[in-house]
């Protein structure tokens, strides 16, 4: 009985002794996390770059920046970093194997990917011939207001305006000063001799009293007329005379 329970006692002690060396051994062998914290920015203008995805392929897990591109994700040393971003270029990132201390920091600046295109045109029509039948029948947006107010400012829709609608308050009352106005001067010119001596029925009669009087036979006039000065005369004639 004696020795079974020595024998029992020493396999626990084995196995205890064998733990014991084990953890040890394992915790040495045991890598530490470390804190990998960053920015991520666009290259060129070096803004922030929100909304990023940070993973690590072999750990299948990632995290999001936020919206000043700022990240915090535990990783191990070694691990190698992916970041990604649309229309930037994919950023691999190595965490370095030997740190003194538990947390890492890095800035990224992501590279804009590019890619040109060729150009490519899109026609509406598959030939030039039906777009230009197009184009000849192509309706404006505002040709209905353009066809009335062509109706409405045509001299036949102005004249029957000026038939149908009433005078206004300053109308008529330019109207009344303009009656007034002519009005009086009509009244004042009837009550007046007309100022042409050719209309003017005494200057008529006169001429015909002095007619019967024999006054057009005296040669009186014929001084005045020989007085004036004749037709194409020059400055010299003139002085000379």
């Amino acid at each position: 009985m004696k020795t079974v329970i020595t024998k029992a006692l020493t396999v626990v002690a084995l196995v205890g002794l064998t733990l014991l060396l084990q953890v040890p051994a394992h915790a040495q062998g045991q890598e530490k996390l470390i804190m990998f914290t960053g920015i991520i920015t666009a290259g060129k203008t070096s803004e922030p770059l929100p909304g990023a995805y940070i993973y690590i392929p072999n750990a299948g897990r990632g995290v999001l920046s936020n919206n000043v591109g700022y990240f915090a994700l535990p990783v191990l040393p070694g691990d190698s970093i992916i970041f990604s971003y649309v229309g930037y270029k994919k950023q691999f990132h190595i965490i370095p194997r030997r740190l003194a201390e538990q947390s890492y920091s890095a800035v990224i600046a992501m590279q804009e990917d590019v890619q040109m295109l060729t150009e490519v045109k899109v026609y509406p029509y598959p030939t030039e011939e039906l777009f230009k039948q197009a184009f000849v029948n192509m309706k404006l947006p505002d040709e209905r207001e353009r066809a009335n107010l062509e109706r409405n400012t045509s001299a036949e829709a102005m004249q029957r305006l000026a038939a149908v609608t009433p005078m206004s308050a300053a109308a008529n009352y330019r109207y009344y000063l303009n009656q007034q106005w002519f009005g009086r001067e009509s009244v004042a010119n009837r009550s007046q001799l007309t100022a042409i001596p050719f209309l003017n029925p005494f200057a008529w009669a006169n001429f015909i009293k002095s007619v019967k009087n024999g006054e057009l036979k005296k040669k009186d006039y014929r001084q005045e007329l020989n007085a004036t000065p004749k037709e194409n005369l020059s400055r010299q004639e003139l002085l000379k005379n």
